[in-house]
This record gives structure tokens, sequence and C-alpha cells, in this order.
């Protein structure tokens, strides 16, 4: 069963967290317990491929749902030839004690996609499961990759209408590419003058109107999410982390039982969020490492307890951790305050209204036994692309170098050799002028598409063909709105 950050009185079934996405009093759905997972079943993942894991770990969290059902829905994610790597998520070795995983070989060359693949079949059954014929309304604000993701994963599933709201200068060429050009009949796309947060702070006021929730109802529809605010997008990545651990005993870089480290770029707390899930149920993980980019509200948080939100925004070139309000921490504060319900309210309460908040010291000790975090500028991350891809003939994308960097300085600063798993979260591809600038500057020039070339021919590295293959997309989408516009937008895209 499921409970709300906010009022743990609160009790639904997994089907009901995932059809609705959040609870009506603006909480998150948290499971009451978190499911075990021993080493003897670790043992016997270890042996499975990356669907038969995602089978056992999802049903340990979604129990209404039966297996066959599960089945059925990590095949439609994951079979089909949908990802470029038969291992789904494959571990790649970097250098000592480093390892990447590549979360990037969905359809949309995002690790999203290992999220969104899934949640349109978990959701569709879901909403037969509870919410009986109503249309669902999947409303997402985006950074740059979720809006991409969730469109693909949606486009054209029965019974549903996908709506994406982006920050029109908060994404790189080719994200906006992307989603501008997406094909499918049930599916709308909306650029807000604003940055990210002002366009999940919209949503989010949406999600929670009850007048906007009647309109809806009165028009047999029902809102849900495909943010990570949504328990169907974050349970999938729980998985990938216990596949990672996996992988990394059956290529016997560790043995069973070893502790490992897990590096994750983050802005939404959610990616990281997900292998914090991972280590409460057994998973044998020791630090946490947050890698963040100039907006560092989380990198101070983990130091010193304090979320502050009131700062300068910065546009960096890696774009999807470009937040200041990062939604998933508040199941964190809920776990760590023993299921205190009033107590995050509170925090949410403050950040909301003074945009600002302050732990207790039990909260902060808890946090810093688990994480530690980093966090470096635009110019660092180059630098850092650079060097990974020349010393050890790896490319990386402008996220995944902000996770590099921080944990290079987290290893030398602690002396820490464990085996740590980096999570690698985008395609270079996705980002190719920034890359490309990393690799060699002087080959910075003409269009996103002779660059891609470009980067492709230095480095010998393919570009994906769903990126290259946008060139001669036609754009559909090019609606450009002020944030106080956003309810309007949705009521116009639906036709109500």
């Amino acid at each position: 069963m499921y409970t709300s950050t906010r009022d743990n009185s609160v009790r639904v079934t997994a089907a009901q967290a995932i059809a609705n996405g959040i609870s009506k009093d603006g909480g998150l759905f948290v499971p009451t317990e978190i499911p075990t997972l021993t080493l003897d079943e670790i043992k016997e993942l270890s042996a499975l491929d990356y669907q038969g894991r995602a089978v056992k770990v999802l049903g340990k969290y979604l129990s209404d749902f039966t297996h066959e059902e599960l089945v059925d829905c990590v095949s439609g994610a994951y079979g089909g030839g949908k990802f470029s790597s038969e291992k789904i998520a494959p571990v790649v070795k970097v250098d000592g004690s480093a390892y990447i995983q590549e979360l990037w070989h969905g359809p949309t060359c995002a690790f999203k996609d290992m999220a969104l693949q899934i949640l349109p079949h978990l959701l569709t059954r879901a909403a037969k499961k509870t919410v009986g014929d109503k249309q669902i309304v999947i409303l997402v604000a985006t950074s740059g990759d979720t809006g991409k993701a969730a469109l693909e994963g949606f486009k054209d599933v029965p019974n549903t209408k996908i709506l994406v709201f982006y920050p029109s200068d908060g994404v790189s060429v080719m994200q906006k590419l992307q989603m501008v050009t997406q094909e499918g009949e049930n599916v709308g796309v909306c650029a807000i003058k604003g940055n990210f947060d002002d366009a999940q702070s919209g949503v989010k006021a949406i999600f929670t109107d009850p007048d906007v929730a009647k309109l809806l109802d009165d028009n047999g529809m029902q809102f849900s999410s495909a943010n990570s605010i949504n328990w169907g997008r974050l349970a999938p990545q729980i998985v990938y982390y216990v596949s990672a651990y996996c992988d990394l005993v059956e290529q016997g870089a560790i043995k069973l039982g070893d502790k490992i480290n897990v590096a994750v770029p983050t802005g939404n707390f959610g990616n990281i969020l997900a292998a914090y899930y991972a280590k409460q149920m057994g998973l044998p993980v020791d630090k946490l490492i947050c890698a963040s980019n100039a907006n560092n509200v989380l990198t101070d948080f983990l130091g010193n307890g304090v979320y502050d939100r009131n700062r300068s925004f910065y546009t960096t070139i890696s774009p999807s951790m470009d937040i200041l309000i990062s939604s998933n921490l508040e199941r964190l504060l809920y776990i760590l305050s023993g299921g205190d319900d009033k107590k995050t309210a509170g925090y949410m309460a403050e950040l909301s209204k003074n945009g600002k908040y302050t732990v207790d010291a039990d909260i902060l000790a808890k946090i810093k036994a688990d994480f530690c975090a980093g966090c470096c500028d635009d110019e660092q991350t180059k630098t850092t692309i650079g060097e990974v891809y020349k010393e050890k003939n790896y490319l990386c994308d402008t996220h995944t170098a902000v996770a590099v960097k921080v944990y290079n300085e987290y290893r030398a600063a602690t002396g820490d050799e464990t085996a740590t798993v980096i999570a690698s979260t985008a395609s270079p591809f996705k980002f190719t002028a920034s890359v490309l600038s990393a690799v060699d500057a002087s080959l910075v020039k003409g269009e996103e598409y002779e660059m891609a070339k470009a980067l492709a021919d230095a480095t010998g590295v393919e570009c994906p063909v769903q990126l290259c293959g946008l060139e001669d997309r036609a754009v559909r989408f090019s609606t450009v709105i002020e944030k106080s516009e956003m309810q309007a937008a949705v009521y116009n895209m639906l036709g109500i």
C-alpha cells in the first residue's frame, strides 16, 4: 500500500498511486514499507536478463499487478528492439574502480526512457483497475529529456492524451527538435517563457486545483503525471541500480555482498532517490554521490541541511539539471523523518512561502550517513568531457561529465576505491555543440546536424539514428506562452 508524504492516513494501492500521480493533498505517494532484497535474491537476479530482473523488482512494489501483467509491461517496454543494447542498461568499465552505466540506449537517447517506456503500460493497466473508462491526461513539465521520452512513450496510446511544457530557452537544440517534431495524434507541446521550476510549479498548481479536476471529471477525463513525482516513474528506476550491481557480480568486478558506491547527476532528485530506495531494500550500496551543475541547491542542502532556492538560476550546458526545486526530495524527507507527514508538509510549506527550509539535526545526520555531494560549472564540465575522451577514449555527455567530475573529486578527497557506478544519463549527441567544443573547439560551426556529423567523424562514435534523423521532420508545435497562461493552454489543448 501507498501513503502520502503530507498525510500518512492516506492508503491507496500501487495502481491508484500510479493512476492519480499525486495525492489530493499535494503530497507524493510513497510505499508504506520498503520491500527487502536479500543476497540470495540478488544472486538469482544476476543470472537473469534485464527484463527478468525488472519483473522481480517491480513485483515487490506493485503487488496489485499480476505476474503476467508485469511480464507484459516489461516486455512491451524493453523488448521488440526498442533499445540499441541487448543489455538495455549496460555497465562499462572506464578506469580503476569507475564503471559507467549507460542508461540512454532507448528510443529518445536519454535515461528517462528506462521508466517512460514502461510507464504507459503500467498506467493503462492501473487506470483500468481504478478509474474505468476515463481518459487519462498526462501533464508534464520538462527540463529537456522527460518531455521527449514521455511523448514517445505515450504517443497514440489509447484513451490517453499527453501535454508537455518546456522552458523556451532552457533546453538544447536537439532536445527542442525532438519535442516540436513529435508524431502522434494525442500529443501536445508548448513552450513557456520561464525556467523549468516555473513549468513544474505551474503543472503542480493545475494538478491540485479542485476546479480544474471537476472540469476534467465533467468531460470524462482525469489527470496523471509522467514526471518523477509519479511512483510509476520512480519504481522502474530502482531496477537499473539493482541490475548494475548484478552485472558487476556477473562480470567478476565485485563479489556478492561487496558494497558499491553510486554517483548520479541529478536535478529533480528522482534518479538518485531510486538508488537510495535500492539501498534501503538491501542492495549493498555505501555512498550515494549526488552531482549538481552550477544550480547547486542540492550540494548545499546535503552538506548543511539548509534548502534555499533563493539564489541565481543558471542556464547551463547540462540543462536537464537546471532545477532549483527538487520535487523528489520530499520523499526522502518523509522517510528520514520516520514518516512524519506534518514535519514533511511543514518543510514544503516553508519552501512554498519563503523559498527555504532547514531540516533538524537528526535528519541531517541521516543524510550525511548516506550521501555525499558536489557540483561543477560549465567549464569544468567541458574539461572533464575532453579529459575522459582523450585519456579513456570514452565520450560522455554534459550531464554524465558532471557526475564523473564530482566522483573524481570525491575519490581524490577520500581515497575511497570502492567500485562505483556512475549513471550516464544521455547520448552525447543530444548536446552536440557543447560536447564538440570540449573535444575540439575548432569544429564548432554550422548547423546542429553539421556539428553532429563533425562529432561523429572526430570521435568515431556513431550518431544515433533517432537524433540525426530529425533533420527532415516537420515542426508541429511552435506555441510559446507566459507561465500564467498554462491552465488556459491545457484547456485549449484538451478542447474543453
